[in-house]
């Protein structure tokens, strides 16, 4: 068994979404000072570096991170390589083997990007027919390896089709060291009430069985999206 953490470290030199709130750690206690233990204060977005995107990042009145199905976070996932592609459509999906794939994990050549300190627009993403593609298959998560799963300029279409479709984006990814194949998913947010999104850290388990197409792990069975 083998674990890959699949998750971006935060700290200030994480790239940010333009018009997102930079990650800080001030300190409030120090032992050096005197204090009696070290007691750090964090200021970040809810969609800062590895995070899940829910229905509420859109509407109001849409399903908040505290109201998600764990279940849906966790489980069989297939990661799907695509370095060469920026604009991920219904073309290009069509012929990868996402269909019955309840979780699809996007691994492009965004991960390269994590070590240039400022964020970059030029990013591979979903487009608005790939992402109607991926909710006709029965796709129930998506997530991709960078810090949005739409296109600059065009991020709220992407957004809002798959979200109207019941389908959890889990972004900021670093899929470097990750070969494509099935994997178990473990994905736990913040179980933020109300949030919009929430920092996650998430993680790839291996097992033989799952790689050779064997697998114990169930389709989920928790009603989603709520109603």
């Amino acid at each position: 068994m083998k674990i890959i953490d699949i998750t971006v470290s935060l700290s200030p030199d994480l790239p940010v979404y333009p018009g997102d709130p930079p990650f800080s750690l001030e300190p409030v206690a120090r032992v050096a000072r005197g204090d009696g233990a070290n007691v750090s204060r964090i200021t970040l977005g809810t969609h800062a570096g590895t995070h899940i995107d829910v229905p509420r990042h859109l509407r109001d009145d849409g399903a908040s991170v505290d109201q998600v199905p764990l279940d849906l976070l966790t489980g069989k996932a297939r990661v799907i390589e695509l370095h060469d592609v920026i604009a991920i459509g219904r073309r290009e999906l069509a012929h990868l083997p996402v269909k019955g794939e309840e979780r699809i994990i996007l691994k492009t050549a965004n991960s390269r990007l994590w070590s240039h300190a400022g964020f970059l627009d030029s990013y591979a993403s979903l487009t608005p027919d790939g992402a109607r593609y991926l909710a006709e298959v029965g796709t129930r998560l998506v997530g991709i390896d960078y810090l949005s799963i739409g296109p600059f300029g065009n991020e709220a279409e992407v957004h809002q089709i798959l979200l109207d479709a019941g389908i959890l984006i889990l972004e900021g990814l670093n899929l470097a060291d990750v070969e494509p194949g099935h994997y178990e998913l473990l994905c736990l947010p913040l179980k933020i009430a109300g949030g919009d999104g929430a920092p996650a850290r998430a993680l790839l388990r291996s097992f033989a069985r799952v790689a050779a197409g064997e697998s114990s792990f169930d389709p989920h069975t928790t009603r989603w999206p709520l109603s």
